[in-house]
């Protein structure tokens, strides 16, 4: 994938800015990055309700935009230490938080998000990867908070169970594993054939990737042994399929998506 137009989830918080400035280090110096702060319409209180008075309707409606205000202040404040120049966007857009991203991320080659750090975030501004990446139809990239964008990596890592959103997730990240060279694929089961794994090591391959298969043990919980080992290896990148299961099983068992999203201590790049 060539990546030429990111879009970076911006709602004002510390993991937004990470966002914003692992972007900003993708776009080099060719890249726009445009910041989307998308803000919901719910209000716990109709405003428009015939019994509120219109002094009331006034001090809710300044409240909101003062809200929305602050994060556009912050973004302002990003803008010059960048380096982006005109390649730099801002946009506001009102609607459902996550169907306003999903929407918009269609259009641009990736969609950039900041790893939930359960910090305070307005309501009105809040947002959830795992939603969007079912909804968006292009890859989600989620940010560690604090992710060191200047350091360097040797491989990338790829999760493979030779599902369809593993394979979109190949098909997505391609590009990036080119300018890498070198990917790890891991695989969680003991008793993957060669036959399972020969397939995509050729195709790897034939884009000119060196690409290593790696077994991991998955007897203390799939999710676990992702995140020890990208905390062993540090790898530049972890690319995965996201939900092959249905979403609402996800969130009731805590699925291997939601806990990798979570606590990754690298780059998550999420295909659905």
């Amino acid at each position: 994938m060539s990546v030429h137009n990111i879009l970076v989830a911006f709602n004002g918080a510390d993991s937004a800015v990470d966002a914003l400035k692992y972007a900003a280090s993708m776009a080099g110096d060719q890249a726009h990055v445009t910041a989307l702060l998308a803000h919901s319409t719910h209000e716990v209180v109709n405003s428009r309700a015939a019994w509120v008075p219109a002094k009331a309707r006034e001090i809710i409606a300044q409240a909101n935009e003062d809200i929305l205000g602050e994060v556009e202040t912050r973004f302002e404040a990003l803008r010059g230490t960048l380096g982006l120049g005109e390649r730099l966007h801002f946009r506001r857009v009102a609607g459902r938080v996550d169907t306003v991203l999903a929407e918009a991320a269609r259009s641009y080659d990736m969609l950039i998000i900041g790893q939930d750090t359960s910090e305070a975030v307005d309501d009105h501004v809040s947002l959830h990867p795992d939603r969007i990446s079912l909804l968006s139809g292009r890859p989600i990239l989620v940010v560690p908070h604090g992710y060191d964008t200047e350091a360097r990596h040797t491989h990338a890592a790829l999760v493979w169970d030779g599902s369809r959103a593993a394979a979109r997730a190949l098909s997505d990240s391609l590009g990036l594993l080119e300018e890498q060279g070198r990917v790890t694929v891991l695989t969680l089961t003991e008793d993957t054939s060669s036959d399972q794994i020969a397939p995509v090591m050729e195709h790897l391959q034939r884009h000119d990737v060196k690409a290593e298969h790696r077994a991991l043990d998955p007897t203390p919980g799939p999710a676990r042994a992702l995140l020890s080992w990208c905390k062993d290896t540090d790898p530049c990148m972890l690319l995965m399929g996201a939900h092959e299961h249905s979403k609402f099983r996800e969130d009731f068992l805590g699925g291997i998506t939601t806990r990798v999203l979570r606590d990754a201590p690298t780059p998550v790049l999420l295909s659905h």
